[in-house]
């Protein structure tokens, strides 16, 4: 894929996207609007990101149809929840449908120390996602901050089987940056494993999207980035995304998550 064309990253950029709602205050009719607006002219997103309570809703919508992924979210946002909770809310989101999910670690309890609360709650987790279910695990770098502690925590998710490895819930100050980035996608290089990678907060524009593709590229391989490896979690970025595919130009800001 062309990164430096705007159109072939926003065409690689939709293939990518996780389509997400998670508003406090998001309602069915919400909900409704953006199973719809996951499929687009010029193809669909990977998936979309919702609050648990809307996943049967999205199920309904979709039917058997597993083209577009209903992907959702547990111990979110504070990562504060016990590991017995965070379980039963992962059972319920399967049966309601939910094709992945996006869980929070306990980060204040690894910021403080406890690397086991951590290890503990991701392999637990993961023994609930049963194949076909992905797991994604979300480390809030935004707050772990410290380079070694979020090579720390990737490194952790990695080895108790996380699928995809992001970076933020979106509900804090400090959300995706490149430099994150850049630690993350190194642990998974160097682990060996197929696991994937997901930026999410602030990705806002078509430019956005292709700094964190190249660098995909760049740590990893190029065309590694595909619905298998790599998501972006956004809400905004698709209209960038839409905008530039029918041939208008990119946006120069950030629009938010």
């Amino acid at each position: 894929m062309e990164l430096q064309r705007p159109r072939e990253a926003a065409a690689l950029t939709l293939s990518l996207l996780d389509l997400t709602n998670l508003k406090e205050d998001c309602t069915p009719q919400q909900i409704a609007a953006l199973c719809q607006r996951a499929h687009t002219e010029f193809g669909n997103t990977a998936a979309i990101c919702i609050w648990p309570r809307f996943v049967a809703q999205a199920r309904a919508a979709f039917g058997k149809d597993h083209t577009i992924r209903i992907a959702t979210v547990v111990n979110f946002p504070s990562g504060d929840l016990d590991v017995a909770t965070v379980v039963a809310e992962t059972e319920v989101a399967i049966r309601d449908g939910a094709d992945e999910i996006d869980l929070v670690i306990p980060y204040r309890k690894f910021i403080a120390g406890d690397e086991t609360a951590v290890s503990d709650m991701v392999a637990a987790v993961r023994k609930a996602c049963a194949t076909p279910v992905l797991l994604k695990v979300i480390l809030e770098t935004g707050e772990l901050k410290d380079k070694a502690l979020i090579r720390r925590a990737s490194e952790i998710a990695i080895a108790e089987g996380a699928d995809f490895i992001k970076t933020s819930t979106g509900k804090v100050a400090v959300n995706a940056t490149l430099e994150a980035a850049d630690i993350m996608l190194q642990a998974i290089r160097d682990s060996k494993q197929k696991v994937g990678f997901k930026p999410a907060g602030g990705i806002g524009t078509v430019g956005d999207a292709t700094l964190y593709l190249r660098l995909a590229e760049t740590i990893m391989a190029p065309n590694w980035a595909m619905p298998s490896t790599f998501r972006f979690g956004a809400s905004g970025l698709l209209d960038d995304v839409l905008n530039v595919l029918a041939g208008g130009e990119p946006a120069r800001t950030a629009s938010g998550y």
